[in-house]
């Protein structure tokens, strides 16, 4: 093994403690998106014990912190996650909120401090060239949509995901190609790329009478339920390639069983692997919405909000996490796969201005986003930190040369922050869909 993978896996080794102690007190301390405070605070002051100037992203958790070699050359950007879930019957949720960490983010935090830790041991940057970013990021889960859309409406954040709203910030500027390794399985695993989304909100509104006398009133219920319905009669119009999804919830359904609701929200994600295929489902359930209300004789209010870009893994820096790998586990645990993720990430939008890769690795067997989800292998944790710090060695050692070549190789989607910026807001709509004249009836969508 070379002298700087030696030097960096050992600095992670020696670091042990502290990172396992973080791995605890982030479980500890669940937090959901934009609204990790503590957990900010808490990783704020690691970097700086580690002698790192960390640069924050103001009104908004999260930061970064760079090491920088002295010599010219790339910039590569890691990330690791605030933000937990809510799952109320969690047995180790926090009992005010319902947040947990069942997605293991709170592992990805405690490996970048391993990460941390190793790029400032002696002698860690004395071969390589350019520049090492460590991204603590927040709102990685879209949930808790209401929250998020209050905070754009008082304009402090545009994005609902912490990846776009750092994009717009100019915290990303400088930053040539990324890494995201994510907690999941004993394995290291990479695929081909990720679904996008958009994240939809529908509010029927009809009119309240008692249901005792319906006929006075205009059942909103109805108009979203026959909304469903009809949304699952289009699911054979999709492709068959088992990437589309589409999974509405009923978030309001009515105020009491003895008035005809005059109000029902909707909520769902548009989930598919092109953002083309995206824009065309959108329409098509905007139209179905819409006509549902008409038929009801309702007025239908459709929020329609970017969500995430389908993600495009880059082959070359799947390769070097290949290399990295095998040197950190046994051959037989890592998976250099072609497969796709019907989940989605705000990886994808890195993917659009960057080449990137995404890889699964450690913490749990247990499935995520879920009630059995827990830490069972803590110790991955330091795996996963040598892996994303030899990464950055792989890159940028011998002046950057693969750091290079992903550079000169990579096809990325939209060649400025603003081209992506257009791509993302196309999706983004908010207003009436549902208008009624004397003798007519418009939908505009």
């Amino acid at each position: 093994m070379e002298k700087i993978y030696e030097i960096l896996f050992s600095a992670v080794d020696n670091y042990k403690k502290e990172i396992l102690a973080a791995e605890r007190h982030i479980w500890g301390t669940p937090e959901t998106g934009y609204r990790e405070w503590k957990t900010h605070s808490f990783m704020k002051a690691e970097f700086e014990k580690l002698g790192y100037i960390v640069k924050e992203a103001g009104n908004i958790p999260g930061f970064y912190a760079e090491a920088d070699t002295g010599r010219d050359g790339p910039c590569v950007a890691l990330f690791g996650e605030l933000d937990a879930l809510i799952i109320p019957d969690h047995p180790e949720c926090d009992k005010e909120t319902g947040a947990v960490h069942a997605c293991g983010h709170h592992c990805q935090c405690a490996a970048m401090l391993g990460v941390a830790a190793a790029l400032k041991a002696p002698h860690a940057l004395d071969s390589l060239c350019g520049k090492i970013r460590m991204y603590i990021v927040p709102a990685e889960e879209l949930i808790e949509i209401e929250y998020r859309k209050s905070l754009a409406d008082k304009g402090i954040i545009k994005y609902y995901g912490g990846k776009q709203e750092f994009i717009r910030r100019g915290l990303l500027d400088g930053v040539d190609m990324a890494l995201q390794i994510h907690s999941g399985g004993r394995n290291l695993t990479t695929k081909a790329g990720g679904n996008g989304c958009v994240a939809k909100h529908y509010k029927f509104i009809g009119k309240a009478s008692h249901a005792a006398g319906p006929a006075d009133g205009i059942n909103a219920l109805y108009a979203a339920t026959n909304a469903l319905g009809v949304s699952n009669a289009l699911r054979e119009q999709f492709s068959g390639n088992g990437r589309f999804r589409f999974h509405p919830i009923i978030t309001n359904g009515g105020e009491a069983v003895n008035v005809i609701p005059a109000e029902v929200t909707v909520e769902s994600f548009i989930r598919d692997g092109k953002m083309e295929s995206i824009y065309a489902a959108n329409k098509k359930f905007n139209r179905a919405f819409a006509g549902c209300a008409a038929a009801m004789g309702c007025r239908l209010v459709i929020e329609d909000k970017h969500g995430y870009a389908p993600r495009k893994d880059d082959e070359n820096l799947n390769f070097a996490l290949g290399e990295i790998g095998k040197m950190v586990l046994p051959i037989e645990n890592v998976h250099l796969t072609h497969g796709w993720d019907t989940g989605c990430t705000d990886m994808g939008d890195i993917s659009l201005i960057m080449p990137q890769a995404t890889a699964y690795h450690g913490c749990s067997t247990k499935p995520g986003h879920s009630k059995e989800y827990i830490t069972e292998f803590p110790e991955d944790c330091l795996s996963s930190a040598k892996i994303q710090a030899g990464f950055c060695a792989y890159l940028l050692q011998n002046d950057a040369s693969f750091a290079k070549k992903v550079i000169a190789e990579a096809v990325v989607p939209c060649k400025s922050k603003e081209e992506y910026f257009a791509m993302a807001d196309a999706l983004s709509f908010t207003g009436e869909t549902v208008f009624y004249g004397e003798n007519e009836i418009r939908i505009k969508i």
